[in-house]
């Protein structure tokens, strides 16, 4: 089994980032826990950060033939991205959307994401957790799936 990570914008900031909403553990050592985990699960990731939306959606779209699930933090483009939607979508791979903070008791325009209505789930709120538990639930959901 391969998935996908993908981190969107101002994610490569970790750690220096509003450590309140986002904490303090840096992009690297988040990527760090999923390669554990993934050791543990016996799968394999590619994670990929970009603040480009384009880079992000050309490889949700190269998903399609070489992944079996993709995990992503949209970030700020969570509640503005059609387009990242739109490839979701095209690529029929099962999708969990994470967020380190708890996206619905922040600021009113933060509390519609784009992306959830197109994924099998979210998981918001528990920091680096968030990415552990979405991609503990995605493989899982892609075994019961097969």
């Amino acid at each position: 089994m391969k998935i996908l990570i993908l981190h969107g914008p101002n994610l490569n900031l970790l750690g220096k980032r509003e450590p309140e909403n986002y904490g303090t553990k840096t992009l690297q050592e988040i990527n760090t826990l999923l390669a554990a985990l993934a050791g543990e699960l016996k799968i394999e990731t590619e994670i990929h950060q970009s603040n480009s939306e384009t880079f992000i959606v050309e490889k949700i779209q190269a998903s399609l033939d070489n992944f079996d699930g993709i995990l992503i933090n949209p970030a700020a483009y969570t509640h503005t991205s059609i387009a990242i939607r739109d490839a979701i979508t095209a690529v029929y791979r099962p999708c969990v959307e994470v967020h380190l903070s708890n996206i619905h008791a922040r600021e009113e325009f933060r509390h519609t994401s784009l992306i959830a209505p197109v994924c099998i789930g979210q998981v918001s709120g528990f920091g680096h957790n968030s990415y552990l538990l979405g991609l503990r639930a995605l493989v899982e959901y892609i075994k019961e799936e097969k």
